[in-house]
């Protein structure tokens, strides 16, 4: 069963916001997308409208004024067109190119770029009436409505604040030389931009955070998914668990293979036993064996099984089992209570030896 909305009430993991990001589902705004058009759009009409038009003019002019002399079979015909699209190309390539950059920033200020086909999949959920329904009566349907009916008041707004000074310049433009008419409507044109464009950076502004609030409600977790992706992640604790038993067990086996190699068992004499091994050549005594409690009566019933010497030295046993570890050679500071044990042993075999 499905977990309702209400459980993901836990803020979601760097693994969930990547998985998200991979799927496609990022947090964008149209309206940021709308406010860099338009800002590219201004920008280019306020710095290469003169250029453009220069650029066309010319061609433009010579085209109809020696129309009568253009061929239009259709050799001629191809070659005139080619001629156009190449002069519109150099004309509008960088105003073009322009636009294109601010499309593809408006992407990139939001969020990283995005290679998914998860988007275009088809889904049921997209026909579904239910989901249809809360996608008209739900939060982005009526901050949708809100967003549209408010750019509708403020660009009305600015479109009147900017042309009801120039209302009787308009009215006199009919009137006027057609040559200055361009030069008029582009300068209404850019004061109508530019105020269309500091009023569009609130509306952007503004509908990003919301729509980034709304994503990252989204992606919001129940403590059941954050524990799912846990073991998926870090493995499952019950696994890990038995992994570690098993190795333990291992260990376990192998030490107490080894006990039968061992010089000398030091115990506590019940809580602690350590097993240590040591032959002439050797640096320092190594252990091969320690445990308390369950491990160290089995240290000593092995010890005892292979005729091992068991000697008890209460704070000698506790400090090696803290201090060494399996395989390793015992620590400095250990080495004349050590060497006086196992000198016992040694002149106890030999005392043993010379009686038999």
């Amino acid at each position: 069963m499905a977990e309702d909305s209400e459980d993901k009430t836990q803020d979601p993991t760097q693994k969930r916001l990547d998985d998200a990001h991979d799927r496609g589902d990022v947090a964008k705004s149209q309206e940021v997308n709308t406010w860099f058009m338009i800002a590219g759009a201004t920008l280019v009409l306020s710095s290469f409208s003169g250029s453009v038009g220069a650029a066309i003019e010319v061609p433009m002019r010579n085209l109809l004024m020696n129309a009568h002399q253009i061929r239009v079979d259709g050799p001629g015909l191809l070659s005139l067109a080619s001629r156009l699209e190449w002069l519109l190309l150099t004309a509008l390539g960088v105003p073009m190119l322009l636009l294109l950059i601010a499309a593809i920033g408006s992407h990139l200020i939001q969020h990283r770029p995005v290679w998914s086909t998860d988007p275009l999949t088809p889904k049921l959920s997209k026909i579904s009436p239910m989901s249809g329904a809360k996608r008209l009566f739900g939060k982005q349907a009526a901050a949708n409505f809100a967003k549209g009916l408010f750019k509708v008041i403020a660009l009305g707004a600015v479109m009147t604040a900017v042309l009801w000074p120039e209302r009787d310049r308009l009215d006199a433009i009919v009137r006027t030389d057609p040559a200055a008419i361009m030069g008029i409507t582009r300068g209404l044109s850019l004061q109508l931009m530019t105020a269309a464009v500091a009023m569009l950076a609130l509306v952007a502004a503004l509908d990003y955070l919301f729509q980034y609030r709304q994503w990252f409600e989204r992606q919001k977790m129940s403590m059941q998914e954050i524990k799912e992706e846990f073991k998926q992640s870090e493995g499952d604790p019950h696994i890990k668990g038995r992994i570690r038993q098993l190795r333990h067990a291992r260990m376990r086996k192998r030490m107490m293979a080894a006990v039968p190699t061992a010089s000398v068992v030091i115990t506590n004499p019940t809580h602690y036993a350590v097993a240590l091994k040591y032959e002439r050549g050797m640096p320092a005594p190594i252990c091969v064996a320690k445990g308390v409690d369950a491990i160290a009566f089995k240290i000593r019933e092995v010890a005892n099984a292979h005729d091992i010497p068991i000697v008890e030295n209460v704070p000698l046993a506790r400090a090696l089992h803290a201090t060494v570890e399996i395989d390793d050679e015992i620590p400095v500071e250990h080495y004349h209570a050590v060497a006086e044990v196992i000198g016992y042993v040694m002149r106890l075999k030999r005392n043993l030896s010379g009686r038999l």
